[in-house]
């Protein structure tokens, strides 16, 4: 088994190198090679992503993908951006399906920013669509606007598309995510105001027919945004474009106490996928040794899963660090008065030790 490591930026090679060990400790044949990918790839190779970055990651099996960006690459032009790496990457992977899983561990109900009532046994699924919507869309551009009140003055404008085999696949993925768990999918969408999401709403409705055994309700993307906040265990598995998705998945991952905390899948139609954490780059950070690696450490649990057949070994990475979080070690995002605080690799090697048996011992 194949992996590409891809560890980026800022906190990327902090968080992605306890993940390698931590897949390492398991002692499974895998094979993994790293490459450099977006602001390190653009120092050394001129692009955020290389032709041999790119066919690394078309080679293996799965991705393993720390983070990109810092502020130092934005005077940049947009095609040479950090960003533009994973927007590749999805774009020549043929990655669709975006699973954002927010679970809020027992250990964590206090972390987060709603009363613990409200977010103990939090399990949500977000599946994002992941390569349309108006981040990809044509036409987009800049130009002098040549109509409406503002005729004459400078204007920019991007396009929200969407067909039915993007909306069709990606409803797939969500019913059948379902089917495995609470049997019930929210469609998220803003029907009444945009034509491109009436079409998504009449879309997953038809492919709704397929899964009679799964229940589905429409809801509009403020709405969702809001009731997110005021009963989110109200959902289950939450489906919807790429824009909304974008944002609810963070706004989730606030729920669970931490973004540092969610792990995420990017999936093409086989399952091959690149994985990694929700969060960012966080450049104010890199380098001090005191990010959070968990979210990275449970993405290598779903790559096992999804994309490498290893139920069993992902399911050893998930019970260690509910172990560790038991035995009440935090990084600092995630620390409380009576828990202890400890850094990026103090964090790796209470997982590793819980993956190998050894005692978890607290700095």
């Amino acid at each position: 088994m194949k992996i590409a490591i891809l560890p980026g930026d800022g906190i990327g090679p902090e968080i992605v190198a306890e993940a390698v060990r931590v897949l390492r400790a398991l002692e499974l044949p895998l094979e993994m090679e790293t490459a450099p990918v977006g602001g390190a790839a653009y120092e050394a190779h001129g692009h955020p992503l290389p032709e041999s970055t790119l066919k690394l990651a078309q080679a293996a099996d799965a991705v393993l993908f720390g983070a990109v960006g810092d502020w130092k690459y934005d005077r940049l032009e947009r095609p040479l951006r950090p960003e533009q790496a994973i927007l590749g990457l999805r774009k020549h992977l043929g990655l669709f399906a975006n699973l954002r899983p927010a679970i809020c561990y027992p250990q964590l109900t206090h972390a987060s920013s709603l009363k613990p009532e409200l977010v103990a046994g939090l399990d949500i699924l977000i599946v994002r669509e992941l390569t349309g919507d108006i981040y990809f869309g044509q036409p987009r551009g800049r130009r002098t606007a040549p109509d409406g009140a503002f005729a004459g003055a400078p204007e920019a404008f991007d396009t929200m598309r969407y067909s039915r085999p993007e909306i069709e696949r990606i409803a797939h993925v969500a019913f059948q995510a379902a089917r495995k768990r609470g049997k019930k999918v929210t469609s998220v969408d803003k029907a009444n105001v945009l034509e491109t999401f009436q079409f998504w709403k009449d879309v997953v409705t038809e492919v709704h027919v397929q899964y009679p055994d799964v229940q589905l309700e429409h809801m509009y993307v403020d709405n969702a945004a809001m009731q997110l906040v005021k009963a989110p265990k109200a959902f289950d598995v939450i489906v919807t474009g790429n824009m909304f998705g974008d944002i609810l998945s963070d706004e989730a991952a606030m729920l669970t106490g931490s973004i540092g905390m969610l792990p995420s899948a990017s999936l093409d139609a086989n399952n091959k996928g690149l994985y990694e954490p929700s969060h960012g780059s966080a450049p104010d950070i890199a380098g001090k040794g005191v990010a959070n690696p968990l979210a990275t450490i449970l993405s290598a649990a779903m790559m096992l899963r999804y994309s490498l057949a290893q139920p069993e070994a992902a399911d050893r990475i998930e019970r260690a660090v509910q172990a560790v979080l038991a035995a009440g070690l935090r990084t600092g995002d995630i620390w409380s008065e009576g828990t202890t605080r400890v850094g990026t690799r103090e964090m790796g090697d209470a997982v590793v030790a819980a993956i190998t048996g050894k005692t978890i011992t607290k700095s």
